[in-house]
């Protein structure tokens, strides 16, 4: 048997993976490579900030001026990281606390026999599944700004897509991916929405009928995608770019199939402590203002109850905790180099420039074309600033009113804004949130990109054809 999946492996190497894929880290460390030679040729540059009624430290447009380059060094560089670390403690710590936590709850077993019952309720008929898990995460980030929030939900999940018979992928995809959908395409995200609106000095939530029409048709296509990919995995799992890493978690999900009658009344308990963590999380995201420090005790106290219903010993507790921190240690990691490109950019002064670069290019264009660049531009910006109110603060000061110069209505503005930040935080390794989520799922990240590339080809078309009907339909 042995011999036979080492055949079929060798052969899917040769037919199915191609080119090798680098591992995340040394990806990241090339990115860093070409950011810090950058900071030797972009010249310095910087807009005047100033604090807006809201509160919010927005960019002046106009403002901005060339002042001395700072190159990064080789020693400067090397900081990077460290810094990076430093900087992305918040969502590291809560890496860690969840990943105890969870590991907490999954010795109890309760995890395991709960997915038994849930599979054998759904046996033949797993794909319904799929759609309703995506559409409930993609509402999430399209009316309240859900997105860091998906992080606990994969490691929730990856066992269930293994049981059904799926891959950690598709954990992936139904929670962070399906969070980024309804970010990108949101009607009412305040963090996104909300912000960028208030900053054009447009009406709040206005426009919502199209951006629900934006809504769902993106979140229909990127089910279709996540069902195809699905059901082609369904039928071979040796098709799935995260086989061998799996093969493991499958076999330990495999002890669990045959015990039907094992979900004992203790179990039970602890899988209802599971889902009054789940509705406290979004009751309090949603009215108490919860953010990731709230998030991490709810689970902590949550992994740390289940430990004692379920009867572990102290050194029990301890040490599963520890095993599930500790396997957030490279996620961690990647974390703290990613956040290092976006640093060293900082530290040499040459964002602004760039933007300012940018917004130079669009105002010579006409006002159709311009509308399209203005989207890969958005892209480019995300890159480098991955928080949705962060961009909007430093973006849309200048491109609003650049848009009325050519044309360009402040309301599709803010829409172009949206699918720049949104849909392109699924293959930008500068995203903390997508390596989090990718870390506790266990996908390498040059494996996620490689999958989630043709997705993000048709959002891309699809984003485009979008602001298109917008600029035709003088939508405002």
């Amino acid at each position: 048997m042995n011999l036979l999946v080492s055949r079929k492996e060798k052969s899917n190497k040769k037919s199915g993976e191609g080119i090798k894929v680098p591992h995340t880290l040394v990806i990241i460390s090339l990115i860093i490579l070409f950011v810090s030679i950058a900071t030797y040729i972009v010249p310095g540059g910087a807009y005047e900030k100033v604090v807006n009624e809201a509160g919010k430290t927005v960019v002046v447009d106009g403002s901005f001026k060339y002042v001395e380059n700072q190159p990064q060094g080789l020693f400067q560089v090397l900081q990077a990281p460290v810094q990076g670390i430093i900087d992305g403690a918040e969502i590291i710590a809560f890496l860690f606390i969840v990943g105890g936590a969870f590991n907490l709850i999954s010795k109890t077993k309760a995890i395991d026999f709960g997915i038994v019952n849930i599979v054998n309720v759904f046996k033949g008929k797993e794909i319904l599944i799929i759609p309703i898990i995506t559409f409930i995460f993609s509402l999430g980030g399209a009316v309240f700004g859900m997105y860091e929030e998906s992080v606990p939900f994969v490691a929730i999940l990856v066992p269930l897509m293994l049981a059904l018979g799926y891959d950690s992928i598709m954990a992936v995809g139904v929670t962070y991916l399906a969070c980024a959908l309804g970010f990108s395409s949101a009607m009412l995200n305040p963090f996104t929405v909300g912000i960028a609106q208030s900053i054009a000095e447009i009406p709040m939530f206005s426009g919502i009928e199209y951006r629900t029409i934006i809504w769902v048709i993106t979140t229909t296509i990127g089910t279709l995608f996540l069902m195809m990919y699905a059901t082609k995995i369904k039928k071979n799992p040796e098709l799935s770019p995260v086989y061998e890493s799996d093969k493991i978690k499958r076999e330990n999900l495999t002890n669990f199939g045959e015990d039907k009658n094992c979900l004992t009344f203790t179990h039970k308990i602890i899988l209802s402590l599971l889902a009054l963590c789940i509705g406290i999380i979004v009751w309090g995201v949603l009215t108490q203002g919860f953010w990731i420090p709230q998030i991490a005790a709810v689970f902590l106290v949550t992994g740390l109850a289940s430990g004692i219903i379920g009867r572990l010993s102290g050194d029990e507790m301890a040490d599963a905790f520890i095993e599930g921190a500790k396997g957030m240690i490279g996620a961690a990691i990647m974390i703290g180099f990613a956040r290092a490109i976006v640093i060293i950019a900082e530290n040499a002064s040459i964002i602004d420039t760039i933007l300012y670069n940018l917004a130079g290019v669009i105002g010579k264009l006409p006002s159709l074309l311009a509308a399209c660049i203005m989207y890969p531009i958005q892209m480019f910006i995300n890159f480098f600033v991955g928080s949705g109110s962060g961009q909007a603060a430093l973006t849309m000061p200048i491109l609003a009113p650049l848009g009325d110069l050519i044309g360009i209505s402040r309301q599709l503005t803010v829409l172009i804004f949206q699918f720049g930040d949104g849909f392109s935080n699924v293959i930008f390794p500068t995203s903390g949130i997508l390596i989090a989520c990718l870390g506790i799922a266990g996908v390498p990240f040059g494996k996620w990109l490689k999958w989630v590339m043709p997705l993000q080809g048709i959002l891309f078309v699809l984003a485009i054809k979008f602001i298109i009907i917008g600029s035709l339909i003088g939508w405002a």
